[in-house]
């Protein structure tokens, strides 16, 4: 397979935004999300202080504005007209004062302009003006989130990539269970995981694999014993205990595209209590992959899990909806969540991870990544999900 998005297909999503644009009057457009630039034109970037952007032209050209250490990458990798570039931020000449010279040479002026934000943004130390500030236009028009709907209904291609970073999440997750023993630490059982299952996937993929983000791994980011009762716990370089439980992540990163696995596990042995509350998970899981079906709200499938744990009493031990939307985003709209009735349709790439949450005794989460068809889902995730199978020995 091809372990990359073709040119034609990014050159296809841009004729698809351009469609947009005219359907909606606007002469040309703007747009700073790293996301977002890279799902148009396959260039994979570091973002700082420097600003970068994208902008399409009245005449349908495109144009990436990148600092002056990115100009060679960009012209390299980009799938684009045309790159300019600026020395340096801050610089003597402020990069927006260069930016303006490209948008007004590429005929701006007067337009009607379309952008994703004001301006460019980054927690780095950027400052500078908004585009309306520097840019005299016909009238500017917000356009944000509309590539991230594009981004909703993966393609082929897409879901390819998907499934090719399943298949090494698997393997470092089995890497993981198998070096998952009393008296070791996260980061050691961790580390050995990642790096061996890293190994086998540059070994096996060869030279055409680009990560554009994380190689194979596998993680307990923390949640190991009481302190996987904490969703969203760090890592804390904890020592595995006979008894305890553990909430574990594994994926890998393939041309930018995430997935997700998640398993409750348990060292060496699991009591009553442990074994109660993850039958109780695993019966919300197949719940939610029960209700997953084209044509119906996001929102149906959250309301029957929600309807679930109310029924058996522990609504009060859950603390977020049951998944959300993956891609080039680890977590990306839509959402299995009560107050989301974006209509589920085929293509549709999801997790469902409905969890639940017992301080002093442990967290209760399998995440899986499944693919919405014509008929109901399809799992894209394969690692097992039944008790016995999740006791490390």
């Amino acid at each position: 397979m091809l372990l990359a998005i073709s040119k034609e297909e990014l050159i296809g999503r841009q004729k698809k935004l351009m469609e947009k644009l005219s359907a909606n009057e606007l002469d040309c457009a703007i747009l700073f999300s790293v996301v977002d630039i890279f799902y148009l034109t396959g260039f994979h970037f570091h973002p700082t202080e420097r600003p970068i952007g994208f902008f399409i032209d009245p005449q349908q050209k495109t144009h990436l504005f990148v600092p002056a250490l990115e100009h060679e990458h960009a012209e390299e990798f980009a799938s684009v007209d045309h790159v300019h570039s600026y020395p340096e931020y801050p610089g003597l000449r402020h990069p927006m004062e260069y930016l303006k010279d490209a948008l007004v040479e590429a005929n701006f002026s007067g337009k009607r302009v379309g952008f994703d934000a004001e301006g460019y943004g980054s927690s780095m130390g950027y400052r500078g003006q908004k585009v309306r500030q520097f840019l005299e236009a016909k009238d500017f028009t917000s356009i944000y989130g509309w590539v991230e709907e594009m981004r909703v209904i993966k393609s082929a291609a897409e879901i390819e990539l998907i499934k090719e970073s399943c298949r090494w999440g698997n393997l470092a997750h089995r890497l993981l269970q198998k070096y998952s023993k009393p008296g070791l630490s996260e980061i050691e059982i961790t580390s050995k995981a990642s790096t061996e299952a890293t190994m086998a996937m540059i070994e096996t993929l060869g030279a055409d694999y680009k990560p554009h983000g994380n190689t194979a791994y596998a993680i307990f980011r923390g949640q190991v014993g009481p302190m996987s009762a904490f969703p969203h716990a760090v890592t804390q370089n904890l020592v595995l205990k006979k008894g305890d439980t553990l909430v574990t992540g594994a994926a890998a990163d393939v041309w930018g595209y995430h997935s997700e696995l998640e398993r409750t596990m348990f060292v060496q042995e699991a009591n009553e209590e442990q074994e109660k509350y993850f039958s109780y998970m695993v019966q919300a899981q197949d719940i939610a992959f029960a209700h997953i079906k084209p044509g119906k709200p996001m929102s149906y499938v959250e309301e029957a899990v929600q309807a679930f744990f109310k029924e058996n009493g522990i609504s009060h031990l859950t603390s977020h909806h049951t998944g959300h939307a993956i891609g080039l985003l680890g977590h990306e709209a839509p959402f299995f969540d009560l107050g989301d009735h974006t209509i589920m349709q085929p293509g549709m790439v999801m997790t469902v991870e409905p969890g639940i949450y017992v301080r002093g005794l442990g967290g209760f989460r399998h995440s899986d990544t499944v693919l919405v068809t014509e008929n109901g889902m399809e799992m894209l995730t394969y690692y097992p999900r039944d008790l016995g199978s999740m006791i490390c020995v």
